[in-house]
């Protein structure tokens, strides 16, 4: 199956096509009672998202007991461990404000079933992730430098394409450009406030995904995507590697996200 590119026409109908479409897969995985893993991404892209999937569940009334969720990344502090959940950065806390505090109590989403990588282990979320066959369903954005999770670009002579794509879940420094556009987005410029290191899921249980559905909003993703529809999978464009996925779609605003088809 080609890489799927859905073009619409600004970020609330990017957010209401994404959300139908975790919701299916959701629904799909649910129905089967057997454990559903739903690979989770934060930031501005997915905040309307993560408000319509959670009034969609909840219309729904689906019973979320064996729902997993597994986030991509959280930030790093200097002593090695994940920055608290208060911490205004943490993703952890971007994840139960924005998502799980709008289900109902009802659904019984279980709070056991909330995993992010540990600074501590990283390697144990790839064994259990595998253990249980895979994630059903994985988000993504991509980051200015064409970064996904925080699997930021090597250069080719420093690792093949082979080697990137099998990188495991880690603890990672972040690039100047990853902490200048968190700092700007995220941080009201003030570049202390973001922590220079993180844990991300890996290159490979990313791409071990079943399903994977990338969103763009931000005129300055526009050089990552273009050069991604060039075809080329380099380790220098991390998001290059979805070309090859079986299950792809990306899905673009084009108020702020203008691409020419075809290239």
């Amino acid at each position: 199956m080609a890489l799927n590119w859905v073009r619409v026409e600004n970020y609330e109908a990017m957010s209401s096509l994404a959300a139908e479409r975790a919701f299916a897969a959701i629904e799909r995985g649910v129905s089967q009672q057997q454990p559903m893993l739903f690979g989770l991404a934060t930031g501005n892209t997915m905040l309307s998202l993560y408000a319509q999937l959670a009034e969609m569940l909840n219309q729904r009334r689906l019973d979320l007991s064996q729902l997993h969720t597994v986030n991509l990344d959280e930030y790093v502090g200097a002593d090695g461990q994940w920055i608290s959940a208060d911490h205004p950065l943490s993703y952890r806390g971007y994840v139960q404000k924005n998502f799980f505090s709008r289900l109902d109590p009802k659904l019984e989403m279980n709070g056991e079933h909330i995993h992010f990588p540990s600074p501590a282990r990283p390697a144990a979320l790839d064994e259990w992730i595998c253990g249980m066959g895979g994630l059903d369903f994985q988000l993504l954005g991509i980051g200015f430098n064409g970064h996904i999770g925080f699997n930021e670009p090597i250069p080719e002579a420093t690792i093949s394409v082979e080697a990137f794509a099998a990188l495991p879940s880690r603890v990672v420094g972040l690039s100047e450009l990853t902490i200048d556009t968190n700092a700007r987005l995220t941080a009201g410029g003030d570049h202390s406030k973001v922590p220079r290191q993180a844990v991300t899921l890996g290159m490979a249980p990313i791409l071990a995904a079943k399903e994977i559905v990338l969103l763009a909003c931000f005129s300055q993703q526009r050089q990552p995507l273009r050069r991604l529809r060039e075809g080329r999978v380099t380790p220098e464009l991390p998001g290059s590697y979805l070309i090859n996925h079986p299950n792809t779609t990306i899905i673009y605003a084009d108020d702020q996200v203008r691409l020419e088809e075809g290239r």
